[in-house]
This record gives structure tokens, sequence and C-alpha cells, in this order.
């Protein structure tokens, strides 16, 4: 697939680590490192700009390693960047530990999935069919 991105920033275009990798690693576009103190969430540039073909969606997700090694998440995971969204991406991290994080230049902070969609269209009715399931949910099989 093909997607067009316009790039002001100082580093190279997003791409796949492995052969087989769902998600391109993003990086911060900034002049002078920016500080995330415990519980406190930034906007961090990339200074990327894309365009979306019709029906696809790009999804900011956390980092795995940021998450588990330093508590940095992306806040509204999965972010979701649409279609016809023209603006730079932009990423919302939130510091979930208790020290502060310093974000640099160039770090990669999240990554961004490039999925396909579909737009729903709501039929009305009285009732909905019958499953076994039927409304049970949260745990509702008590199986760990």
């Amino acid at each position: 697939m093909n997607i067009k991105i316009v790039n002001k920033s100082k580093h190279s275009l997003p791409e796949y680590s492995t052969a087989l990798s769902a998600g391109m690693d993003l990086r911060a576009n900034i002049d002078e490192p920016i500080v995330i103190k415990s519980l406190e969430r930034k906007l961090i540039p990339t200074g990327l700009f894309i365009e979306l073909p019709e029906g696809y969606e790009a999804q900011i997700r956390s980092r795995s390693g940021l998450a588990i090694k330093k508590g940095i998440t992306v806040l509204n995971s999965p972010g979701t960047i649409d279609a016809d969204y023209r603006g730079e991406v932009c990423i919302i991290l939130i510091n979930l530990s208790a020290e502060d994080f310093v974000i640099n230049d160039g770090e990669r902070i999240c990554q961004m999935i490039i999925s396909s969609h579909a737009q729903a269209e709501w039929i009305e009715v009285a009732e909905l069919g019958e499953t076994n399931r039927g409304a049970g949910g949260f745990g509702h099989t008590g199986k760990h």
C-alpha cells in the first residue's frame, strides 16, 4: 500500500523494524528535551503529515518497552488518525511511573499501525438475536 507523507521532521520516515512487524515506530521531533513528570501528560510532535486512503486509519499505540520499563504509554490508546486528517501527527503520552521521564529528539515514542475499517449503517430493531452468551460480560465466565 502506498501512503502519501510529508516529512517536516529531522528524521527518516517511519519504518518497520522486522519483516513481520505490524507497527512502525514514530520518533519525537523536538528542539529540546521534554520532561514528563509522574502522572503528567504531554503532546509530542513527530513532524509527520499523512494522507491515508479512504477506508483506512492509522492507530497509535504504546511501545511495549517504554510501557514496561518506564511507565510511558499513549494516553488514548489506541489513538486514531482518520483518513481526512491533514494536520501533524502528534502523540499524547502519559507518565504512569513515579519518576520523571525525559524525551529526547529522535526518540522512538510510539507505534503506528495502518488498518482498514468499515463504516457502519445502523438498522434499528425491537430486539436482538439470541446467543449462548447473551448479556454476560466483564468476566462472567469465571475463567482467568
